[in-house]
C-alpha cells in the first residue's frame, strides 16, 4: 500500500510524463550559430545562448582607423537601445592594415580610450575564405562583404540581415536609428 505522502509526487509524475515535450526557444539563426572569443579574453560567447532574439548591429572595427572615432557613436547607439532588445556586436580585424599591434592595443583602444560597453569579440578576418563565419553568413545573406572598416550591418530579432550601411554612415545616423526603432 501507498502512503498518501508518496501518492501526489506519483500522480504528478504520470501527468507531466503525459504531457508531450514542445520546444519553446526557437531554432537558433544561422547567422548566430557560432562561438566566438571575446576581445582580450580566453572567454568563450555562445552567439545564440548571449543574442538570440535581439536586434544586432554587427560592425567590424579597428583601432587605428579614421573611423575609429565611431567607436563613441557605436556605444551611444548601444546605450540608447540596449535595454529594449538591441545589441552592438564588435568583431575587430586587421584585414584592411588598420588594427595593427597586438589583440591588447586593440583593447586598450576599444575600452580604454573610447569606453566601448557593448560586445567585442576576438580579431579575426572578415573576408576572403578564412572569414569569420558570422561574416560568411552576412556576405551570403546580403551579397555585400565589409569593402572597408566599420560597415555595419542591422539584423533583426529572428537573424535576419535588414540592411548594410557603409563606413562612412554614422552609428548614430537616423537612417540606421530608424531602423533600429522599427525593428524593436
Amino acid at each position: 500500500m501507498i502512503s498518501a505522502k508518496l501518492m501526489l509526487p506519483l500522480l504528478l509524475l504520470a501527468v507531466v510524463s503525459t504531457v508531450p515535450f514542445t520546444a519553446s526557444a526557437k531554432e537558433c539563426p544561422a547567422l548566430l550559430n557560432h562561438s566566438q572569443t571575446k576581445l582580450n579574453s580566453v572567454e568563450t560567447v555562445s552567439l545564440c545562448e548571449a543574442f538570440q532574439g535581439n536586434v544586432l548591429l554587427i560592425v567590424n572595427t579597428a583601432s587605428q582607423c579614421g573611423f575609429t572615432p565611431q567607436l563613441s557613436g557605436l556605444e551611444t547607439l548601444y546605450n540608447t537601445y540596449k535595454d529594449r532588445g538591441f545589441t552592438v556586436i564588435g568583431f575587430p580585424s586587421n584585414d584592411f592594415r588598420q588594427d595593427r599591434g597586438s589583440e591588447a592595443n586593440t583593447a586598450k583602444v576599444c575600452y580604454l580610450d573610447y569606453g566601448v560597453t557593448f560586445p567585442m569579440m576576438s580579431r579575426s578576418s572578415i573576408k576572403g575564405e578564412g572569414s569569420n563565419p558570422v561574416f560568411k553568413a552576412l556576405k551570403a545573406s546580403t551579397g555585400v562583404a565589409p569593402r572597408w572598416n566599420f560597415f555595419k550591418y542591422v539584423v533583426d530579432r529572428n537573424g535576419v540581415p535588414l540592411a548594410v550601411f557603409s563606413s562612412s554612415t554614422s552609428p548614430t545616423d537616423s537612417k540606421i536609428t530608424n531602423l533600429i526603432e522599427s525593428a524593436l
